[in-house]
């Protein structure tokens, strides 16, 4: 789940918002976006992979926020990893792109969700 925009790195380019397939940003009034919607963040990544200035930290925790802080993310060197190990952009010649591959990653935690909630004992969500 997206996190964290850290303001100091954001050009304001826009191509998050842009990305953004559940709509989650929105444009700041200083034009800097804003996490409007987080709890619509479908996990996908698009706008960290965007993000050519790596000012994006997304969570993988689909499920429910983490709390991060600017100042951990930023010395842990997270930002722009996600981006740099899919191969995009300035990174292209270093690691193969294969974000394309991230349908069939989710497509398993799907079935993998689904297979759960069906062995799951009567009571605690599962079939009766």
């Amino acid at each position: 789940m997206i996190e964290l925009i850290v303001a100091e790195r954001c050009t304001d380019c826009g191509a998050c918002i842009e990305v953004c397939p559940a709509n989650v940003l929105d444009p700041g009034t200083d034009g800097l976006p804003v996490l409007a919607r987080v709890e619509d963040c479908q996990t996908c990544f698009m706008c960290e992979l965007y993000c050519r200035a790596d000012a994006i930290y997304v969570a993988p925790d689909c499920d429910r926020r983490v709390s991060v802080s600017k100042e951990d993310v930023l010395a842990s060197g997270r930002l722009g990893q996600y981006r740099k190990h899919s191969g995009w952009d300035e990174w292209a010649e270093h690691f193969p792109n294969e974000q394309w591959l991230m349908e069939t990653v989710f497509r398993r935690a799907g079935e993998a969700a689904a297979q759960s909630r069906a062995e799951r004992p009567e009571g605690l969500g599962g079939k009766k």
